[in-house]
């Protein structure tokens, strides 16, 4: 229990244990409030808000003149569940296969069967996924990826929904900060400012960026990059800034003039992942630039486009599919205690390969 735990939550949380445990089932009359007062050396006024929460939560129910009895049959019925959902944007993307693949080995071994559904980063299909999830009313918990974060979502209230019926859920690669819901991902932020740093300490004062504005990956990279940035006293040139989206990643080349005009000056690029970074090279050859000879670029992911691509590519590592892996076990240690912080963020490290020069 964590120090400073309000007493009312100590009951609460004792009491669910003890339901997962089954030493508690449902039918079965509670403890008195006299008895748990004297349990948790605690007034009758607290136990009584404990139970107060516990019936709103459908958990505990009161029978006039008999008492308080177990009404745990959302519980009791998520443990019998054995189907867990897995939400990603894309099935190709060159992250994904790894990661689903790191879900999946977690979850059979431990009984679970898993239904793998793709929103392609669309919040229409992000929503009919989420219904389907609510309808079906089978799902024992939900690994998702969130579809375009760096946005306001329309579907936030299906997610609370979920929350609601007390399944458990945990969200892959970014998070909605408006949601109270826990995530395994890489650090971002840190990922953009220790790339930056690395052009820096290479002697390159001019970096650009090209960073994704719809999701919330994008944004905290650029927050490293700026973190970066300020604490080696260079300025922020916004000229040297290009913000695309999902749909721009996948066809970068109309962006080819954009792209040329806001780093035609930079001696470093900080780009958002190796794809961007590998139309970025295809750009630039067309303009006869060479990388790194004409510029440096970095990018994150460290995936077989850094490393087989025409120019070898700096990037940063990305787990994949130890980060599935995390994900199952956190989800799974969620799904036995519901007050489990399934909250992790994976240390970035940096591959370096023959994309930098030093200036």
């Amino acid at each position: 229990m964590k120090e400073n735990t309000p007493k009312y939550i100590e009951i609460i949380q004792w009491i669910e244990q003890q339901i997962l445990d089954k030493k508690l089932v449902p039918g079965q009359k509670m403890y008195s409030e006299n008895e748990l007062k004297d349990m948790f050396v605690v007034s009758r006024q607290t136990v009584r808000h404990a139970i107060s929460v516990l019936e709103k939560d459908g958990i505990l129910r009161k029978i006039q003149g008999s008492g308080t009895y177990i009404n745990d049959s959302r519980m009791a019925d998520l443990k019998k569940r054995t189907l867990v959902a897995v939400v990603t944007t894309y099935v190709d993307d060159y992250i994904f296969p790894r990661t689903i693949q790191g879900i999946e080995d977690v979850l059979f071994e431990n009984g679970y069967s898993v239904q793998i559904s793709f929103t392609n980063n669309q919040n229409s299909r992000e929503k009919t996924i989420l219904e389907d999830i609510i309808n079906r009313d089978e799902v024992a918990g939900v690994i998702m990826e969130t579809t375009k974060s760096g946005l306001p979502n329309q579907n936030l209230n299906l997610y609370r929904e979920i929350q609601k019926r007390k399944i458990p859920i945990l969200f892959i690669n970014s998070y909605y900060p408006s949601l109270k819901i826990p995530h395994v991902s890489i650090n971002d932020r840190m990922a953009g400012r220790r790339m930056t740093r690395y052009l820096i300490s290479r002697g390159h004062c001019k970096i650009g960026g090209i960073f994704k504005l719809d999701d919330g990956q994008g944004l905290l990279r650029y927050a490293g990059y700026v973190d970066a940035m300020i604490e080696a006293g260079l300025a922020i040139d916004e000229t040297r800034i290009v913000w695309v989206d999902t749909e721009d990643v996948k066809h970068l080349e109309k962006l080819h003039q954009k792209i040329i005009d806001r780093i035609k000056d930079c001696t470093g690029l900080f780009c958002y992942n190796d794809e961007v970074a590998a139309g970025v090279i295809s750009i630039l050859k067309v303009e006869g630039l060479k990388v790194p000879d004409n510029i440096s670029i970095v990018s994150v992911d460290n995936s077989e486009l850094a490393a087989l691509g025409e120019v070898p590519l700096t990037s940063i590592t990305h787990p994949m599919e130890k980060l599935g892996e995390r994900a199952a076990e956190n989800l799974l240690r969620m799904m036995k205690d519901p007050f489990y912080d399934g909250n992790y963020e994976f240390e970035v490290n940096i591959v370096k390969r023959n994309s930098v020069k030093r200036i």
